[in-house]
């Protein structure tokens, strides 16, 4: 009955504002801006009875959010009062509109730029590199990123490890990346742009490239994909100190290296060169974090699997190299459930918050988070071993 009088009392170009007005609330899944900025909406039409069409444009016919964004839409001029019926239809944008959404998103610049790597950019990069593989580099890459995430900021996941790649699984999708010109949408998982070489090859088929690809890969990742205004980008590094991360230190030398180790010693020294590349690199080095550290047994006492004392070791030995302190940010214990959770694509630090793991991974990403810029961790250019 109110509806009825809202729409009888109502203009046809009165209710035609309120919808357009209710839907500068509905977000492009993808872009994360209001689909009425992005011009994805074409038309908003009254006929009888009040009764609202709504003319969507995507950005492509595949685009993989349709259904969500018309359900979106739909909801949003359903709840105005005074309408009738709802119905929404979907169109393309043309190459003109998909030029002109590019040059608003990206700019007019001829060629693309990596923002990450401009003077301007207040975006923290996290380059996460270890040693040797098998330390689990990756798992605590994407708990960082999904903590920092809910922590309701914008924070973007490159998973820089082309032969070895694992995000887009530990993350819980298998969404391929949207094409706007030469723009590349990633997917969103857990509120987190991903993007990953596995999400442009078929099925589990192995990347065999030599080092310039690599380098363009990862440059085309940087530059290319539309990241929006983060305020963290992890990087998820191979193992060693390689071409990628050589390359890396190349497209945003203001990245900053976590260096990522276990308990044991032996796995330590290792851990430590690829820390120390910040001294060829000048990069700084934003911490350690020893993972693996002891497994919490149903008495509460803790076996140390693989020894103890390795990430305190390459924090000190870090130090000393780069002339500045560079601290121990967390040691995560063994569990069970941080294996579960990278198989099953839902991140510890979500799937169970509560845990030990989870809580102490939620403690790095919260310094980190909080990190300010100065000189803490960077190679200052010393030769430490020098005597007088």
């Amino acid at each position: 009955m109110v509806a009825g009088l809202d729409s009888a009392v109502m203009s046809d170009k009165e209710l035609q504002s309120a919808v357009r007005a209710a839907l500068t609330k509905v977000i492009d899944p993808e872009l994360r801006k209001p689909i009425t900025e992005l011009n994805m909406v074409e038309s908003i039409d009254v006929g009888p009875g009040a009764e609202i069409h709504i003319s969507i444009l995507l950005t492509t016919a595949g685009c993989p959010k349709k259904t969500e964004i018309t359900e979106l839409v739909a909801k949003a001029a359903t709840d105005v009062p005074g309408t009738g019926a709802v119905k929404v239809s979907l169109g393309v944008m043309n190459d003109e509109q998909r030029t002109e959404l590019r040059k608003q998103l990206r700019g007019d610049a001829a060629e693309p730029v990596i923002p990450f790597a401009q003077p301007g950019s207040l975006t923290r990069v996290y380059a996460v590199a270890s040693g040797k593989g098998g330390v689990g580099k990756s798992s605590v890459t994407v708990n960082l990123a999904a903590a920092m995430a809910a922590r309701g900021l914008s924070v973007g996941l490159l998973d820089a490890d082309i032969y070895g790649h694992s995000v887009p699984r530990m993350m819980g999708t298998d969404e391929r990346p949207t094409q706007v010109e030469s723009m590349i949408l990633p997917p969103i998982a857990h509120d987190v742009k991903v993007i990953s070489i596995a999400q442009f090859t078929q099925g589990n088929t192995p990347v065999v490239w030599r080092g310039p690809m690599l380098h363009r890969a990862l440059q085309q990742f940087l530059a290319d994909v539309y990241w929006g205004d983060l305020d963290i980008l992890l990087l998820d590094l191979p193992p060693g100190t390689g071409d990628v991360a050589i390359s890396i230190a190349q497209l945003v030398p203001s990245a900053e290296i976590l260096v990522v180790t276990t308990p044991q010693l032996a796995a330590a020294e290792v851990a430590e060169r690829a820390g120390a590349i910040a001294l060829q690199t000048r990069q700084r080095v934003a911490g350690v974090v020893e993972n693996m550290a002891g497994l919490v047994l149903p008495d509460g006492s803790t076996m140390q699997i693989f020894g103890e004392g390795g990430g305190q070791r390459v924090a000190e030995s870090l130090s000393r190299v780069v002339g500045a302190d560079v601290p121990l940010l967390g040691q995560v214990p063994l569990d069970p459930a941080l294996v579960a959770a990278g198989d099953s694509g839902v991140p510890l630090v979500l799937s169970a918050p509560d845990s030990a793991a989870g809580k102490e991974l939620q403690k790095i990403a919260d310094s980190l988070s909080s990190r300010r810029r100065g000189l803490a961790g960077m190679s200052l250019g010393l030769d430490t071993a020098r005597r007088g």
